[in-house]
């Protein structure tokens, strides 16, 4: 507007120019009072004139308030890491209170950026002319939305827990848990009505409060996964003697307590990584201006259609995969896992990761066969993935890398050493094909339903006639209409729908089962009598929060190329 302004008062001022850049008032008054036709060309090679650039000075504005944020956020997790490794090395000095108390500072700072953004920013006055449509899908705002249901419930455990227990208990032990609570409960809120938002007032506001929420999910996420391992470690009966003098009592109020908390435990950091990832997007978005060109004038919708040996296969591998892991938790549950009960395991990773890299490596030949053109628009969102998927791979694939060093330099012929490096190995081609399958798809631009249309104007009048008919032929006619719209499609769009379909309930079942509990990387004994128990257990503690993550994470790219096809 303002260039447009310039360009309309000045005609001896090349409209290029005036298009390129926005000049400030003060340029305006001194292009106004020059006699015409002689100052303009000295004006725009002057220096006043290349220095009130209001795009330049946006693009600095932008660098710096991004660089202050991050700068804040580096050092308010560089703080919280050094709190909790000290309270590991040094539980005498710094105790579990201690972290508990700066991270519930860290909290309600927090809590108050928030309800001021929800309150102030976002009410004010062109505060959001624009919305990003890739950000917060509605699949990673229902994945937040229950796990932070879950980590609600796991706090609610945790403060029965603590009450019942209440004389051996401190006080802090009941406040931390409540106010997570009310963090989670309206961090929930606000991601879910305004991750999509590119706010354009206050920047540098709310770039700081994003980048102190982002470094407190992280601290949460790594105090939580320090606690999860050691709770492993006292359920594994590895090294560490509970010498907590609090016992809880044999009464069935404090066991549910105690055995709920332990169940929901993995949602939270689950809950923690999916936050800090919309708040980055959130972060990125601030002050972006969207141009109707990075709109997408087709929006795909998931639809159950187009799809039937994905389905079942994948629910074949989703109930195989549940029995195998109720027989390994039986086992574990009881005494130490026997040798049956390892082969088991193992050999189902080992039939069914070959199968997902073959169909991998297929849905990304079809993708090179096909005719769609790439999404070559800005999009943060797309970014993260990408950089999520691609880092989150390296924990389980620096995992397998450890445990094939070990296996070859002691025993590899052994039976159960042979299954563990085989899966070793497929592990790694697995998250390869797949990371490229999924990556490939995320940067195609969705199929044009041109169709679709069509198809129900056809099938309108039908709907009307047969709305009066039995349930029985109701039935029968979304059977047929299903086939028809299964045959419709091109055999391209169905490989691609089956293929990922498929990926989605693998991912799941291998997200599930190292979630709940099964982690033979523990209990095998065989890279942790190599390594060493303390080596072994930093390298486990690095690997696996993150390869859960990467399951996780890798159902919502997966779900994107099945809407996009």
């Amino acid at each position: 507007i303002p260039s447009q302004t310039t360009s309309a008062s000045n005609p001896a001022m090349p409209s290029n120019k005036a298009s390129k850049q926005k000049p400030c008032h003060h340029c305006n008054s001194r292009l106004a009072s020059a006699p015409p036709g002689t100052s303009t060309i000295h004006y725009e090679k002057s220096w006043l004139y290349r220095h009130c650039s209001l795009q330049q000075r946006d693009r600095q504005a932008q660098k710096s308030g991004q660089l202050f944020s991050g700068l804040l956020a580096l050092n308010v997790v560089f703080l919280g890491s050094a709190f909790i490794s000290s309270m590991i090395f040094n539980h005498v000095a710094i105790t579990l209170a201690d972290v508990w108390i700066l991270l519930s500072i860290l909290k309600v700072l927090c809590l108050c950026w928030i309800i001021y953004y929800l309150l102030g920013t976002s009410r004010q006055p062109h505060a959001v002319l624009y919305r990003d449509t890739h950000a917060g899908p509605v699949w990673i705002r229902g994945s937040l939305l229950l796990f932070g249901t879950f980590s609600i419930l796991l706090n609610v455990f945790q403060i029965g827990y603590s009450v019942i227990q209440i004389n051996c208990k401190s006080k802090v032990e009941i406040v931390f848990p409540s106010i997570e609570i009310l963090f989670v409960a309206t961090q929930a809120f606000f991601l879910w009505h305004h991750s999509k938002d590119c706010i354009q007032v206050q920047h540098n506001l709310t770039r700081c409060g994003l980048m102190l929420t982002i470094a407190t999910n992280l601290l949460l996420w790594l105090l939580a996964v320090t606690n999860d391992s050691i709770h492993m470690e006292i359920e594994s009966q590895l090294l560490m003697q509970r010498t907590d003098s609090c016992t809880c009592p044999n009464t069935t109020t404090c066991k549910v307590f105690q055995k709920g908390y332990i169940l929901l435990y993995p949602f939270n950091t689950e809950y923690c990584l999916i936050c800090c990832s919309v708040l980055y997007v959130m972060w990125k978005n601030v002050g972006r201006r969207i141009s109707h060109h990075h709109i997408a004038h087709v929006k795909p919708k998931f639809k159950l259609q187009g799809v039937v040996f994905g389905p079942l296969l994948g629910a074949a591998a989703v109930i195989i995969g549940i029995c195998v892991f109720m027989m390994y938790q039986i086992q574990a549950t009881g005494s130490a896992p026997n040798y049956q009960v390892f082969v088991l395991y193992y050999s189902y990773y080992i039939v069914l990761l070959p199968l997902m890299c073959v169909v991998a490596v297929i849905g990304t030949i079809i993708h090179t066969l096909e005719k769609r053109e790439l999404d070559t628009l800005k999009n943060p969102t797309r970014s993260l993935d990408v950089v999520l998927l691609m880092g989150a791979a390296l924990g389980q694939i620096a995992m397998s890398y450890f445990s094939i060093v070990a296996i070859v330099a002691t025993n590899p012929r052994d039976m159960l050493n042979s299954l563990i490096l085989s899966y070793s190995v497929l592990l790694i081609f697995q998250y390869i094909t797949q990371n490229i399958f999924i990556i490939d798809g995320l940067q195609r631009q969705p199929y044009v339903e041109e169709e679709v249309s069509e198809e129900r104007s056809r099938e309108a009048p039908e709907q009307r006639r047969v709305s009066v008919l039995e349930l029985g032929q109701e039935f029968r006619r979304v059977s047929l209409s299903y086939i028809h719209t299964y045959s419709h499609l091109s055999w391209k769009r169905k490989a691609l729908k089956e293929i990922s379909f498929f990926l989605v309930l693998c991912n799941i079942i291998l997200w599930i089962m190292p979630t709940f509990g099964a982690h033979p990387v523990f209990e095998n004994g065989l890279q942790k009598s190599f390594y060493g128990y303390s080596t072994w257990f930093a390298i486990v503690n690095f690997g696996l929060p993150l390869s859960v993550f990467y399951r996780m994470h890798s159902v919502g790219g997966l779900l994107e190329v099945y809407v996009s096809a």
